[in-house]
């Protein structure tokens, strides 16, 4: 055997031995250990956990310490909170590559949520943006809470407008930020321009037909056809349905793409894009499917 064919059979036998640790750690993870519970009812709060990947089955609500806001902080408590693809993700640590952030056998953190609204019910000392009995809105860890703490200068909360509900205000966060970067900081869209928002009925994309919209843009949503009129009301100029007709291949070019779903390739993008034309990628859940556990 040469030298170099020896190296390579190393090389592989060292891959394959990785793979196979990594395979019997994700498989095989640790026992869960649960956050301790305060003795104090006064300190205790409810709030959903989990201390394993997995199906949703590995969610608990259970009781775990209430925060106490620092000096620069609020408390608040939780009237509504959203769910979106990023709990998933973490919950299930899928695709792998979540779990180099969140933990390789089992969360780090063990709390879930991040979209919410609520009260501010507690300020610390040198707290002066807030005061008690005001509506915030916006995304904090471990938002799957009865209360939540925030710093008082966290970008990620804002003051909520009197004209949302709770519930509304909840559903903005992630989604609204995400399709709010995609149009506005990454290309930007300007008007006159032809957007095509594939993935226009989701959450991302719901905000994203609007916020173009908002640009003056000619927009097309690309939907599955119960949400035709849905995305039309968003003000979209045309909806497309995926299940009928597949843009890329209707002759139409567009300006900008904005991509949430992933259902097409880059070079299928190409054809439907003029000669400078962007695509944005935002989510794409297809191409991420090798790294994905199953359960």
């Amino acid at each position: 055997m040469t030298l170099r064919r020896k190296i390579w059979t190393s090389v592989l036998l060292l891959l394959l031995i990785a793979f196979a640790a990594a395979e019997y750690a994700f498989r095989y993870p640790p026992a869960p250990h649960p956050a301790p519970v305060p003795a104090d009812p006064a300190r205790r709060m409810k709030a959903v956990v989990f201390y394993q990947y997995g199906s949703p089955d590995v969610l608990q609500i259970v009781d775990v310490e209430k925060p106490t806001p620092a000096d620069n902080e609020i408390l608040v408590k939780v009237h509504a909170a959203s769910l979106n693809p990023y709990e998933w993700h973490f919950m299930s640590g899928s695709p792998y590559l979540v779990r180099m952030i969140a933990g390789w056998r089992a969360p780090k953190n063990y709390r879930l949520g991040v979209d919410f609204a609520g009260t501010v019910v507690a300020v610390g000392k040198s707290v002066t943006r807030y005061k008690v009995g005001d509506g915030v809105f916006g995304g904090a860890d471990g938002a799957l809470a009865e209360y939540v703490t925030l710093k008082e200068n966290d970008p990620s909360t804002v003051s909520m407008p009197s004209n949302m509900s709770f519930e509304q205000a909840a559903s903005v966060a992630i989604a609204g930020m995400t399709a709010l970067q995609a149009v506005r900081d990454k290309v930007p869209v300007h008007a006159g321009e032809k957007i095509l928002v594939n993935g226009a009925s989701g959450g991302v994309g719901t905000f994203a037909v609007q916020i173009a919209k908002s640009y003056g843009a000619e927009v097309t949503g690309v939907c599955s056809t119960r949400n035709l009129e849905l995305v039309r009301s968003l003000g979209a100029d045309h909806v497309i349905d995926y299940t009928k007709e597949d843009f890329t291949r209707a002759g139409q070019q567009y300006d900008v793409i904005i991509d949430i779903v992933g259902s097409h390739s880059l070079l299928e993008y190409r054809h439907a894009l003029t000669p400078t034309g962007t695509v944005v990628i935002v989510g794409g859940n297809t191409w991420m499917l090798p790294f994905a556990p199953s359960f």
